[in-house]
């Protein structure tokens, strides 16, 4: 075997390529002292039929290649070096390791002791040396060729200021839509569907972001309970594609392309989720899969103290070090595949705050965020921090790039204060919806960097936010411990589901109101899958390991009263109406609403009135009672109502808030001699229809959020 090999290249790329001849395998180690590359016949063989030793080159790449191999290979690693949990090293050649960089992996994994280093039960714990072979409970990789036939696949770069975000996750989406059809249901392929590709585009988004999509696995504890990792957070694969929603696993990578190209074609670009914070092998009581055995002190954040335990920033047990150029690669390399590779569109980063360490573990080392603008393949997607961990001084909301999005937590929990009707909200509400200017100031930022959510993933879903005042997390097996206490709420009166028609009236309310916050603010808005259906969690806000109905989307109604069934059909409509009116009401723009003149005109680009028509004073702000605000928007050149066809002159629109418990009548400011202002929607009803205002006040219903647009010649 080793007389037909080809020595080792410092040219060749880390992972397992094919070259239509043979296969060159490349393992990064700094610290290991030799490496077997193990060779299986069959998914189903318990033990590899040969070894092959890695010979190491100039720059410390363990390679060989091998003339024989062929796509379909089955593989994985042994690392040789020494076992010293004392000193943050944790070599064992009896564990089978994942390969980093597989772009495929094939085979369950199944919780045994043999996956660990150590003998769980022993005294010693983490101390002591487990001479197990993990190889019967581990997955393979798999050598693959990805090449892929595009055809005229071209990404729709969609503006950021243009962009319109809707989380979903690849399963949830689809496992319950009666017209996709059921053997592409949950999978890569039924997101590609036509049914779900015209939902997408009548609500009008210009993107999904994805729940973690790269090979993970579900931790001890879920298992024990009979519960997964829906999600996806804990992830033992950067480059390889979840086999889980793939119809055939073997042709994982070809589905997801396919999905990535019917997207493209409609106009809907592709972001991932990505997790480079943390992996699946958890603390120092964890498994040894891949990185932990293969240079456990490259890619991990260590105590310094104790190089035994690991810097826990993440809540997950451990940290990846991005600031260590082995690790950093990695997350490079995994980046750029998914771009050029798999032609996805963006990447929203959790807990990014984890990748801004230093070696030491303080934050606000930049490094991999500039290598990744500066990068000519990256530079020229979307990209998304969730700015925030849970070490120390973990929380960076603002201190982004000057060219990323980043989550904003702060306009979630304003906008649910307001609407829940707290105190003292209304300055910092202006403050949110025109754009988050404290946070992201100009002009080294723009409006858009500031991705506006209510709900997502994580928490409650709209529905939840107005029918429980507490979480219910009873079906996770945690004792209703997990998930967040600070949901900032609301029952409207009745915890969870109730036949009271005001209780559901007020709900569907302020379901409305949200949403239309949300699409009328400065800024990027990210809806959640599902509260256009007014989907419901049954109050959980923690659904990590659900992958069942209280995760995935009900299309149907058949279990709904009339009058939910009434909502749900409402709530479609109005989100296409919203989406296109971002544009009419300019807030597309990327500017910040700063209430200052604009250019070349006469006019503020906003006024903010109270609900008596005057403009809002100093004093008006700090008035914790007020709950009810408008802004008067001026939209320079024309403007186009979504309903009709031809322009209009009018370039003056009404947007009023009333989070008041009753009805308000909101004085509406007279814009010239002749004309009137045309009601577009009043979220306090079912149907949107369009109305001339004629008095010169308007009445607003409790919980209710009115546009209206100033005409000097309505079409009526």
């Amino acid at each position: 075997m080793h007389d037909s090999m080809i020595p080792p290249s410092n040219t060749i790329p880390l992972g397992a390529h094919f070259d239509g001849h043979g296969v060159h395998f490349s393992l990064a180690s700094t610290h290991a002292q030799a490496i077997d590359l193990c060779l299986f016949d069959t998914p189903s063989s318990l033990h590899e039929s040969r070894r092959v030793s890695l010979q190491r080159n100039s720059d410390g790449l363990w390679q060989v290649y091998l003339p024989d191999a062929r796509p379909g290979q089955l593989y994985g690693y042994r690392v040789h070096g020494p076992y010293n949990p004392q000193s943050g090293q944790r070599f064992n050649p009896y564990k089978l390791l994942v390969d980093p960089y597989a772009r495929l992996l094939s085979g369950d994994f199944r919780w045994h002791e043999s996956v660990h280093g150590f003998l769980p039960g022993d005294a010693q714990a983490d101390l002591s040396f487990h001479p197990g072979d993990s190889a019967p409970y581990v997955p393979r990789c798999v050598v693959v060729d990805c090449r892929f036939d595009w055809r005229d696949d071209a990404p729709p770069r969609t503006p950021w200021s243009d962009s319109i975000i809707y989380e979903c996750h690849v399963k949830g989406i689809t496992a319950l839509h009666p017209d996709v059809p059921e053997a592409l249901r949950g999978r890569y392929l039924g997101l590609a569907t036509p049914p779900v590709i015209d939902h997408l585009r009548r609500l009008g988004v210009t993107a999904v972001e994805l729940l973690p999509v790269h090979h993970s696995l579900t931790a001890k504890h879920l298992a024990a309970n009979g519960l997964v990792n829906y999600w996806g957070y804990d992830t033992i694969g950067f480059f390889a594609p979840d086999t889980r929603f793939a119809v055939q696993p073997e042709k994982a990578i070809e589905e997801f392309q396919t999905m990535v190209r019917a997207l493209h074609r409609a106009g809907i670009e592709v972001i991932l989720d990505v997790v480079y914070n943390h992996t699946f092998e958890g603390d120092h009581l964890g498994p040894t899969l891949c990185w932990r055995g293969i240079d456990n002190h490259s890619y991990y954040h260590l105590s310094p103290h104790e190089p035994r335990l690991y810097q826990n920033f993440t809540g997950c047990g451990n940290a990846l070090n991005a600031s260590n150029p082995l690790c950093r690669r990695m997350i490079l390399d995994s980046l750029r595949y998914w771009a050029l590779t798999m032609h996805v569109d963006g990447f929203r980063l959790d807990l990014a705050a984890t990748l801004t360490r230093s070696g030491d573990g303080t934050p606000g080392d930049m490094s991999l965020f500039d290598e990744i603008s500066a990068d000519p393949v990256l530079s020229q997607v979307k990209l998304i921090a969730e700015p925030w961990d849970v070490g120390p001084e973990g929380y960076r909301l603002g201190h982004g790039p000057a060219n990323w999005a980043e989550w904003n937590d702060r306009y979630r929990d304003c906008v649910r204060r307001f609407w829940r009707g707290d105190r003292g909200m209304i300055a910092e509400f202006a403050t949110r919806i025109a754009g988050s200017s404290d946070y992201f100031p100009p002009p080294r930022r723009r409006s858009w960097c500031s991705m506006n959510f209510v709900t997502c993933h994580d928490g409650l879903t709209l529905r939840d936010l107005v029918s429980y005042a507490h979480k219910h997390n009873d079906a996770n097996g945690e004792g209703n411990r997990d998930g967040t206490d600070q949901n900032f709420s609301m029952n409207c009166g009745v915890e969870g589901d109730t036949d009271r028609k005001d209780v559901r009236g007020l709900r569907g309310r302020l379901q409305r109101s949200l949403l239309a916050t949300l699409l009328l603010s400065r800024g990027t808005p990210m809806l959640l899958a599902g509260d256009e259906l007014s989907r419901t969690q049954l109050g959980n806000n923690n659904a990590y390991g659900q992958d069942n109905e209280i995760s995935w989307l009900d299309w149907t109604d058949d279990s709904e009263s009339a009058r939910l069934s009434d909502l749900r059909e409402s709530l479609i409509p109005l989100v296409h109406q919203l989406t296109q009116l971002r544009c009419a009401l300019g807030l597309h723009d990327g500017d910040f609403l700063r209430g200052k003149a604009v250019v070349g005109v006469n006019h503020k680009d906003v006024v903010w009135l109270r609900a008596d028509g005057m403009e809002m004073a100093n004093g008006d702000w700090h008035d914790d009672d007020r709950r009810a605000l408008a802004m008067l928007l001026h939209v320079p050149g024309h403007s186009h109502f979504p309903r009709e066809s031809e322009p209009t002159t009018a370039a003056m629109w009404l947007v009023a808030f009333n989070a008041h418990a009753e009805t308000k009548r909101f004085h509406l400011p007279r814009m010239g001699p002749e004309g009137c202002w045309v009601r577009v929607c009043h979220t306090a009803f079912t149907r949107q229809r369009s109305r001339v205002l004629h008095a010169d006040s308007c009445k607003m219903r409790a919980h209710s959020v009115v546009v209206a647009q100033w005409r000097t010649a309505p079409r009526l």
